[in-house]
């Protein structure tokens, strides 16, 4: 078998040694080399050209993200984030993904030991996932890449929703890659579109971060979800991290949300499974699916019974998929009313809500 080959940059030695061990206890990957800081890091990932780098934010001689953004232009690397779980580490993770790491672990404050030991599963399914990544070459300083602002066509068209606003509905779901994926989608949205709930595989204590970054940066409101409020269009509703899982109910004639602070499915808390089958239950045909990147197979049963209740569905394509596993198995249950680019989407959801057409254009790809 061949290894997914790892390296670990964190200043602490306890951390760096915990890493290491659970990483070496994998049969499937192995800690080539740990480094205190990114200078020491630098050299040995020249060195050693690991598949896949786990990265501290904080860290001495040069700042985890200074660091992020020179590996991601001159030597795109997966790299998995070791944040601790703080208001700021929150936010400068979402920073770390905005500038190309894969995903994030979020370091316990205290207990780090156990902390990390109880994380091992997570940990090592992310490095796994990251071994698998497309990695694009980040842009330099200055320079625009795609997503990072609304596109054109879209912003001339902010009003041209209308009516259909409060008859539909939109669900999103998303894993690994998907916090920028969705951002694309999100930024990309006039005004007056449909409701978006989206479940978005994240910890506890980083939902809020992220929702509220993405309201300064859509044209929509974005929000975390609460319990029982009211759905309204306009606004998106991002499930919390980690403590319930985020599904639609119907009151007379509003849509409301509902937390459920039941088990894991598909081992994950919030889960797309749970959100996309009471859509299928609760909008049916005034629903519209899109599954983003992710790794697994969380949400492609659910968003199969949304076909079968009269939904549209939308499914990212495997080129521009961080990772294809989500919506490859949302292809393959036969969930996938068309499969697209991810700049793409949102210009094709708002195609098909403005035509109100009742039937696909037959865009799936084999």
């Amino acid at each position: 078998m061949i290894k997914t080959r790892v390296v670990v940059v964190d200043d602490s030695a306890l951390v760096r040694s915990l890493l290491a061990a659970i990483i070496n206890g994998q049969s499937d990957m192995e800690c080539v080399g740990t480094a205190a800081d990114p200078l020491i890091a630098r050299e040995m990932i020249r060195a050693l050209n690991p598949d896949v780098i786990t990265l501290d934010v904080e860290m001495p001689r040069m700042d985890g993200l200074d660091f992020l953004g020179k590996l991601m232009r001159l030597r795109p690397t997966p790299v998995v984030m070791v944040s601790t779980l703080t208001e700021r580490g929150a936010d400068v993770t979402l920073r770390a993904l905005e500038l190309g790491a894969i995903d994030f672990v979020a370091k316990p404050k205290v207990g780090v030991a156990d902390g990390l030991r109880l994380l091992a599963d997570d940990i090592t399914d992310k490095v796994r996932a990251a071994s698998m990544a497309q990695m694009r070459r980040a842009a330099a300083p200055g320079v625009a890449k795609a997503g990072d602002t609304p596109a054109a066509p879209v912003s001339a068209t902010v009003n041209a929703i209308g009516r259909l606003s409060t008859e539909k509905i939109v669900f999103i779901g998303a894993s690994t890659g998907g916090t920028e994926a969705t951002r694309e989608v999100l930024m990309n949205l006039p005004p007056d579109c449909p409701a978006v709930l989206i479940t978005q595989h994240m910890p506890a204590g980083f939902t809020k971060s992220y929702a509220a970054r993405l309201d300064g940066l859509c044209r929509i409101r974005v929000a975390e979800a609460r319990d029982g409020e009211r759905i309204l269009p306009g606004h998106a509703y991002i499930a919390p991290g980690g403590t319930a899982h985020l599904s639609v109910e119907r009151s007379g004639a509003n849509y409301i949300v509902r937390l459920v602070e039941g088990e894991p499915v598909n081992r994950h808390r919030p889960s797309v499974e749970v959100l996309f089958k009471s859509a299928a239950r609760v909008a049916g045909p005034n629903a519209v699916g899109i599954m983003l990147t992710g790794m697994g197979a969380d949400g492609a049963a659910a968003m199969k019974e949304m076909r079968d209740a009269g939904a549209h569905n939308l499914v990212q394509d495997e080129a521009s998929c961080v990772v294809f596993g989500m919506p490859k198995e949302a292809i393959a249950a036969g969930a996938a009313h068309e499969v697209l680019p991810l700049a793409q989407i949102a210009p094709r959801l708002i195609e098909r809500l403005r035509s109100n057409a009742g039937v696909s254009h037959s865009r799936v790809q084999a």
